[in-house]
């Protein structure tokens, strides 16, 4: 029995199979699971059917000079747009509309003039907005205001010669860190309204190539970044130009050429508070070196920079890979001196509210170590005095080894040497008293030759303790032997 098809079942079938309108990929593009890239094809508008799943669209390299409203409001998911390289000169309004997941945004090197407040409205999520290498000459007030997510702004290579500053509070922005204003035609800033920025947006301000006026003011807010050692200047450190009074021909690059600002103030204060007399510190090479910061600021946490010979500028949040720390209450401290740490080290003690200062210096020293030198003389007179030792030692007490110093007991058989008549054949002459007389005074105990010689001079006593005179104790070994033959010859 045959089973037939259902039409319902195949339609159903179709539809998984052949996409739907939306989802196909316009000819000029090339799609993936989650990116559409039109880049470089020659587009001079969007094209039409664009899918709704995507969530990077590249439309770079194109000729478009115009985005039309509501352009985008078909792409929700929609995270990453980049239209760079393009013509355009303006952004119409909604033309972002319904595309408020978007959290990158690339529209550099285009043609974009005026930055208008309305573009970018309902944008909550931006975090990157790159609009460097426009024709940009004017951002009004509130064009960043609502973008709460913001991190990274980039304004590079364009021509704005002035920016609304006081619409970035930490409130408004609180997540931002770079706005880079690098390379534009920035002069006079409200350096009041700069100072109020948070800090995280201090850290992150890019204003190098920028032909500044050279003031006080400005002078004055530089040093300060420059003792906090902000990477905005240490990385653009040649880059910081400024003119006196606004001669083009006169440009100098103001953190190195510093012979103009010798009359500035620095913050409030009209000069340094204190400077601490120069303290010198001589230290052999390998030893610890440190060098406080103590100074009569007075301030209870103050902000502390070191200017060194070989690092440069270093305070206690830098990080990096010598082998000098700067601590939180501002010493410097060098573990394992070397020759090449020589120089002079000098100290900035920072009141950020007071904008007051004071300096330590100290002058190291390092050097090497002396060499060590051997002593003959040393040597030898410690030799002769440890023999000296030695020999009284051995002299005074050696215990005595005769038989007459150890409990009585029977007698020891004393070892020999040799002697023509007791190992010859023939017998001695005489009696019996006269062969053991003779024989006994032709031996000679061993170990008694020196305790001989030591009391032989008639007896001396050591300590508490009398020693005898050899004799006695060679009279006392010929009685023994003469009674222990006599015993022999008897049985």
């Amino acid at each position: 029995m045959s089973s037939r098809p259902r039409p319902g079942l195949a339609l159903l079938l179709l539809c998984f199979l052949l996409p739907g309108s939306e989802q196909i990929c316009p000819s000029v593009c090339m799609c993936t699971a989650d990116t559409l890239s039109c880049a470089s094809s020659g587009l001079s508008r969007l094209p039409r059917n664009m899918p709704s799943s995507p969530l990077t669209l590249d439309l770079s390299f194109n000729h478009m000079s115009m985005l039309v409203p509501r352009g985008f409001a078909s792409m929700p998911r929609l995270e990453t747009l980049r239209i760079t390289h393009n013509q355009l000169t303006s952004l119409g309004p909604d033309v972002f509309y319904n595309a408020s997941g978007l959290r990158h945004l690339d529209l550099s090197s285009n043609k974009l003039r005026v930055m208008e407040q309305h573009y970018f409205q309902g944008l909550w999520r931006l975090e990157e907005l790159v609009l460097f290498n426009n024709q940009i000459t004017q951002v009004e007030g509130a064009t960043l205001n609502g973008l709460r997510s913001l991190k990274k702004v980039y304004f590079s290579l364009n021509q704005i010669t002035d920016f609304p500053f006081f619409s970035i509070r930490e409130h408004s922005h609180p997540f931002l860190t770079m706005l880079d204003l690098s390379s534009n035609r920035l002069a006079t800033l409200p350096w009041e309204d700069v100072k109020a920025l948070p800090g995280t947006v201090q850290r992150g301000l890019f204003l190098h190539n920028n032909t500044l006026l050279c003031d006080c003011s400005m002078y004055g807010m530089f040093w300060h970044w420059e003792m906090k050692g902000f990477d905005s200047l240490k990385d653009f450190y040649e880059d910081y130009m400024c003119t006196v009074r606004g001669d083009s021909r006169s440009i100098i690059h103001f953190l190195r050429q510093r012979r103009v600002f010798q009359n500035c103030t620095v913050g409030k204060s009209q000069s340094l508070q204190a400077t601490v007399l120069l303290s010198n510190l001589v230290i052999f090479e390998g030893e610890r070196a440190s060098m406080d910061c103590y100074t009569s600021l007075g301030t209870k946490d103050p902000w502390y920079v070191w200017l060194t010979p070989g690092q440069g500028y270093m305070n206690q949040s830098a990080t990096n890979d010598s082998l000098i720390s700067v601590f939180a209450n501002g010493t410097l401290e060098i573990p394992a001196a070397r020759l090449n740490d020589s120089g002079l080290y000098v100290c900035t003690a920072v009141d950020q509210q007071q904008m007051v200062n004071a300096t330590r210096e100290f002058n190291l020293t390092v050097v090497r170590p002396p060499a060590e030198t051997f002593s003959t003389g040393y040597t030898t007179l410690l030799g002769c005095a440890v023999t000296t030792v030695l020999i009284l030692m051995y002299l005074y007490l050696t215990p005595c080894q005769c038989g007459c110093c150890s409990p009585p007991g029977p007698p020891a058989d004393p070892v020999s040497i040799y002697s023509p008549v007791a190992y010859s054949g023939v017998p001695p002459a005489g009696g019996p008293e006269e062969q053991v007389l003779q024989r006994v005074q032709s031996r000679r105990v061993a170990f008694l030759e020196p305790l001989m010689i030591e009391q032989n001079q008639n007896g001396r006593t050591k300590g508490n303790e009398t020693t005898l005179p050899v004799q006695w104790c060679w009279d006392n070994a010929v009685m023994n032997e003469t009674a222990f033959l006599d015993g022999v010859l008897k049985v």
